[in-house]
């Protein structure tokens, strides 16, 4: 089978990763890559979504993986161009992807179907973001389209609302676009990943992400410095209630408004006094959760998303191992404000007892890999114990290291 991967992160390193490792035989391509993940798939080049698919007719492709989602509402969008040449493609059209790429289409989503989520107001100006937090904090603002994961902030008082009120719509760090001033929820996050078939789906396992740069969930927003995964998070009928309340209700609601869907959809829950509720959805695996996640699977990965791709969900394909899964993030210089390239990565050959996937690197001219990217690398570990896992993963990864580099250090016991 000929599998097209696109993105170029440590996700679709992880993707690649699990596709590579299925039993079901794989000849495997992407679009962009990166020089590590070269390692396992061939590059393909193309221009836009019109030329990559283009491509993969002429290679014959037979399965399109979206990992990166910008491509997903990319000029007529990478799935529908994908129907159009007869390629089975694992992520939604772009109408269906509107679901993560605006989170104002979102909201009215949840509103219309009864899905539990937090009271909010979209505005266009400064102004109007004022009267909407009423001075109220703590408050989140969110902008509506795609921003890598930093288009979202909680505000704890009116200076870092101003400041933020100020990129977004006075400096228009993310383009053009609206702004969602959302009710502060509080309780635990827990991240849900569901593969979707049209109205079948199945759950997968859990997953916990840190998106602060520094530790105790302080600083600015990260794409994420890490995530933890397992099975043991569904505690009591947690699975159950999320199943109910959220997950297939969005799934009806999703086939009730004409919005096919086939991919992984991403629930990012708060777990509430009141119960679980919907911070967001993201039409594709979450980044660094998919590192997190994918080491777990047992069974056929590749087959379980060509199948879905084609229109059939088969539960019996993947399952995922006991234990605990933890993904530790390695971000260059002043990230998540910039990043820093040209960094030589030291000790990555010492490695002996984890994965790791390279989220942003490169190799320079002497063969060593340096960094190119805000987040770096992601390094994974498991143990039977949440506890042994981070030993593991922290005992790995002080291995590596490059000049600049910013860790976190209570990845997997932070909010436990």
């Amino acid at each position: 089978m000929k599998v097209l991967v696109v993105g170029k992160g440590g996700r679709e390193h992880a993707i690649i990763t699990a596709l590579h490792e299925s039993p079901t035989e794989t000849e495997i391509y992407t679009f962009p890559g990166s020089d590590a993940i070269f390692k396992l798939a061939k590059p393909v080049e193309a221009d836009g979504v019109a030329s990559l698919v283009a491509k993969m007719k002429e290679l014959k492709i037979d399965l399109c993986v979206a990992g990166e989602e910008s491509y997903l509402v990319k000029d007529e969008g990478l799935a529908n161009a994908c129907a159009a040449a007869g390629i089975p493609c694992w992520g939604p059209p772009k109408e269906a992807a509107q679901l993560e790429a605006s989170k104002e289409f979102a909201k009215e989503f949840m509103v219309r179907q009864s899905i539990p989520t937090g009271g909010y107001s979209s505005v266009e100006t400064v102004e109007e973001a004022r009267r909407a937090i009423g001075g109220q904090y703590p408050t989140v603002l969110k902008f509506d389209g795609l921003a890598a994961g930093k288009g979202v902030a909680v505000c704890s008082n009116e200076e870092d609302a101003e400041a933020f009120l100020d990129e977004v719509l006075g400096h228009r760090k993310f383009g053009g676009g609206r702004l969602l001033v959302e009710e502060y929820l509080e309780g635990p996050e827990i991240s849900i990943f569901a593969s979707v078939v049209d109205g079948a789906y199945q759950i997968l396992a859990p997953a916990r992400d840190y998106k602060r740069i520094y530790d105790a969930d302080e600083g600015p927003n990260t794409g994420g410095m890490g995530a933890v995964s397992s099975l043991e998070m569904f505690e009591g009928d947690l699975r159950k209630v999320i199943d109910e309340r959220i997950v297939q209700p969005t799934v009806e609601g999703l086939q009730n408004e004409g919005l096919p869907y086939r991919g992984f959809l991403y629930f990012g829950l708060m777990l509430t006094a009141q119960g679980p509720k919907v911070i967001e959805y993201n039409c594709r695996f979450g980044d660094p959760e998919a590192e997190a996640v994918l080491p777990m699977v047992v069974g056929d990965f590749a087959a379980h998303v060509f199948e879905g791709a084609k229109g059939v969900l088969n539960p019996d394909l993947i399952t995922f191992k006991s234990g605990w899964s933890i993904c530790l993030v390695s971000a260059s210089a002043s990230y998540p404000a910039g990043s820093r390239s040209g960094d030589v990565i030291s000790g990555l050959e010492k490695v002996s007892d984890a994965r790791v996937f390279h989220a942003g690197t490169k190799l320079n001219d002497s063969g060593q890999f340096e960094t190119a990217g805000g987040r770096v690398l992601v390094i994974v570990a498991d143990g039977s114990t949440r506890e042994g896992a981070v030993a593991n993963v922290y005992r790995e990864s002080d291995k590596v290291s490059f000049d600049g580099m910013q860790r976190r250090t209570d990845i997997g016991t932070r909010n436990f």
